[in-house]
């Protein structure tokens, strides 16, 4: 046993308790992490409580078999620190003795000594029996059973496979800044220093790298010719299709990275907003890494539900709306969105989402092209959306988009999460008449 090992299960529990709580599993691992200067630690702290959020309800529920009485609800870290003594056991598979010894040891750092006996035989017991099985797909798969039932009603030949896909580990996808390097000039620096990837023929400047590394580390990261971009969020660029001399407006553009890929295509002006202003740094940020040209960009923090100003450009060639959502299509890689998202949430970025499109509407020029994407599963959030638009406004049509952008679903293409190692989007593709 270490003293690492045992406060870094410490950290473990706190980050899930706050997860549990309802904070952003990123932003409180983030902090958990920077206390370990070992690259190993921090990818085990990682490992841990990705692993117990993303398996929350199915370690629950065996936790309520062990037991035969629940911790009390005023002692959240004991209760976290058991289910993430059950991940290490059995989703990571560590070592036995070091993943116990060393979870009990956290007891006694986060304050909870008195619980030290009781954590100990849980997870020996658990050692001894294993997890329990379970018929209902919402507890062996960890999902919320509105989701589940959503999922059945949307997706009913499929619906099985979107929830298991949501469970498995989501790759690395970098995206190659076509402005700099090409792709096989990026390839064969990865090929040099050994790492293993793969070159899809769609989208065209897209590496699917299957090493677990930050991507940081990679070659060419410092120097801006690669950035972090998942393979269905390149498809939304690709959908839309920009032309050089185009007006583009992106408007929901944080974090950037279709920010960028836009911007490859030499656009005359284009208009960046978000509502929030530290968001728009990180864009800059993003553009100046990449060396992207800041002539002709406007970065903006703005509500992009509300008319444009009128010293603002008024209408564009071709808008980018990336709506906020239910995020259902990024489980992969951010499980808490299952337990922080609620069924009455869907009706309330619907909403939202419908003031976007009609703003969007508001500054497309006639003939100009509007792509609506998102990244849920939802139908209520994509196909069901734009038909309703549609109904209302006789001058929007329909541009077709080819079966590589997803299957059929309303006026649009939808992908699930793992289709082609991609995470789930939806993509309308609209022309004002």
């Amino acid at each position: 046993m270490t003293d690492t090992g045992a406060r870094l299960r410490a950290s473990a529990a706190r980050c899930v308790a706050q997860v549990v709580s309802g904070r952003s599993l990123k932003t409180v691992l983030a902090l958990e992490r920077a206390v370990f200067a070992d690259p190993r630690d921090r990818a085990l702290l990682e490992a841990i409580v990705v692993d117990t959020v993303r398996h929350r309800r199915r370690l629950e529920s065996a936790l309520g078999h062990y037991m035969e009485k629940p911790l009390d609800r005023r002692d959240p870290c004991g209760h976290s620190l058991l289910l993430t003594g059950l991940a290490q056991l059995h989703v990571l598979e560590l070592p036995a003795h070091a993943a116990v010894s060393e979870t009990v040891a956290a007891a006694r750092l986060l304050g909870l000594g008195a619980r030290a006996g009781l954590i100990n035989a849980v997870l020996r017991r658990s050692q001894r029996e294993g997890l329990p099985d379970s018929s209902d797909i919402a507890i062996s798969e960890s999902h919320p059973d509105w989701l589940i039932e959503n999922l059945k009603t949307d997706w009913p030949d499929d619906w099985c496979g979107i929830v298991r896909a949501n469970n498995r580990i989501a790759p690395l996808w970098l995206r190659v800044n076509a402005t700099r390097v090409d792709r096989a000039t990026v390839a064969e620096a990865l090929r040099e220093k050994g790492f293993a990837f793969f070159l899809p023929d769609c989208p065209r400047n897209a590496i699917l790298v299957q090493n677990a590394i930050a991507p940081t580390r990679l070659p060419g990261w410092d120097a801006g010719d690669i950035t972090v971009q998942d393979l269905s969020a390149q498809l939304a660029a690709e959908a839309l299709a920009p032309k050089p001399g185009e007006t583009l407006w992106d408007m929901c553009a944080a974090p950037g990275g279709k920010s960028a890929q836009l911007a490859e295509a030499r656009p005359a002006a284009m208009l960046l907003t978000d509502t929030d202003p530290v968001r728009i740094d990180k864009i800059r940020d993003l553009f100046q890494r990449l060396g992207l040209p800041h002539a002709g960009v406007v970065l903006q923090a703005w509500d992009a539900t509300q008319p444009l100003p009128a010293a603002w450009p008024q209408v564009f060639d071709a808008i980018l709306l990336d709506a906020p959502c239910s995020a259902t299509g990024i489980i992969r890689r951010q499980p808490d969105v299952k337990w922080h998202r609620q069924a009455k949430d869907i009706g309330r970025l619907n909403v939202l989402q419908w003031r976007l499109l009609k703003n969007a509407w508001r500054h497309l020029k006639p003939g100009g092209r509007l792509l609506y994407s998102t990244c849920s599963v939802l139908k209520a959030e994509n196909a069901d959306l734009i038909d309703q638009f549609l109904h209302q406004h006789e001058d929007a049509a329909v541009l077709p988009l080819s079966e590589r952008f997803g299957r059929v679903s309303g006026a649009g293409r939808q992908r699930f999460p793992g289709d082609d190692e991609g995470d789930g989007f939806f993509y309308a593709l609209l022309e004002r008449k």
